[in-house]
């Protein structure tokens, strides 16, 4: 049995970057050469990050599926010398072989420097734009990598007293070297809500002014202090809509990490109609019925990318009967 199976753990397809998969082996990372450990692992593959870009094999120009690259340790052996952080993200049986996961930060490397050393491997490019063409496990491994590695890039120093910091417990966890502080400094995630508001045949979609012209999507926001994700959604509704919603239902999630944003689906029915724009982050928002969306072509308007979960939340709805 696979503990960390997605399709087992909520019994249906997961969201793309939502597949996990790994055992991240919160025991090893407790062992303070637990890095030096899974280097010494014939088995464990290097998942270099340049700049939050991820490197892909194959020329991605060609229009060929790009494929995720990994080095061997004797491969990457010079990229770990110079590597800024490193962070063990764990292991996971491939054809009856436990292989182990270790994310380095090569971003000290000037763009022709790294384009050079990793040419024999494969070309760096960004998840974001081309996560739809990587599925499953892979994705997940190359998003959690990018995301980790950003929060290191960004927590050199304590936020508290502004002394260096150094990392430990495998890459996940940040100490600060301050005697008098010691303040301990964890991977930032920001939960934000995002979410389907229906009304009977009808679902309000809207859209901000940096969009490209025609893109509708449904409402999204972050979670405050103090309050539910119950109450981020109704909220973030009011605040940009003017609507009351009631029925909040959780539908799934998905790790979003550009750069540290974990994306929680809902759906809600509203209880009030009419549209007022209370805030200026939408430049429009309007009720679309299901004949209205599947005509969105005709009408020059389109929906968000299949890898979001905001498409998956509308076409759960538009295909559901």
């Amino acid at each position: 049995v696979k503990i960390f199976d997605p399709y087992e753990l909520t019994l249906r397809a997961p969201n793309h970057f939502s597949f996990g998969g790994l055992d991240r082996d919160v025991i090893s990372r407790e062992e303070s050469n637990c890095l030096d450990f899974v280097l010494e692992r014939p088995e464990t593959r290097i998942v270099p990050v340049w700049r939050s870009l991820n490197l892909f094999s194959g020329a991605l120009e060609t229009g060929k599926t790009p494929v995720p690259a990994y080095l061997s340790t004797e491969e990457a052996t010079d990229l770990i010398k110079i590597a800024k952080n490193q962070v063990y993200l764990g292991k996971q049986n491939v054809a009856n072989t436990l292989i182990s996961y270790l994310a380095i930060d090569i971003s000290s490397l000037e763009e022709d420097e790294a384009t050079n050393k990793l040419a024999p491997w494969g070309k760096f490019a960004d998840l974001r734009e081309i996560g739809p063409l990587i599925g499953g496990i892979e994705g997940s491994i190359l998003a959690y990598a990018r995301g980790i590695i950003f929060w290191h890039s960004r927590n050199g120093y304590c936020g508290v007293c502004g002394k260096v910091t150094i990392a430990t417990k495998g890459g996940h966890q940040r100490n600060c070297t301050k005697k008098g502080c010691a303040c301990l400094h964890f991977p930032r995630t920001d939960p934000a809500v995002i979410m389907l508001v229906k009304d009977g045949d009808r679902v309000l979609l809207g859209r901000q002014k940096i969009w490209p012209a025609g893109l509708y999507s449904t409402l999204a926001g972050f979670v405050e202090p103090g309050e539910t994700i119950e109450h981020a959604v109704a909220r973030e509704v009011y605040e940009e809509a003017g609507i009351i919603v009631k029925d909040i239902i959780y539908q799934h999630s998905q790790p979003w990490p550009f750069p540290s944003s974990l994306m929680l689906g809902f759906t809600a029915e509203a209880c009030t109609k009419k549209i007022n724009l209370n805030d200026a982050e939408l430049e429009d928002a309007q009720w679309f019925t299901r004949s209205e969306m599947l005509n969105f072509e005709e009408q020059e308007k389109f929906l968000p990318r299949k890898v979001s979960v905001s498409r998956r939340l509308i076409d759960d709805w538009l295909y559901k009967n």
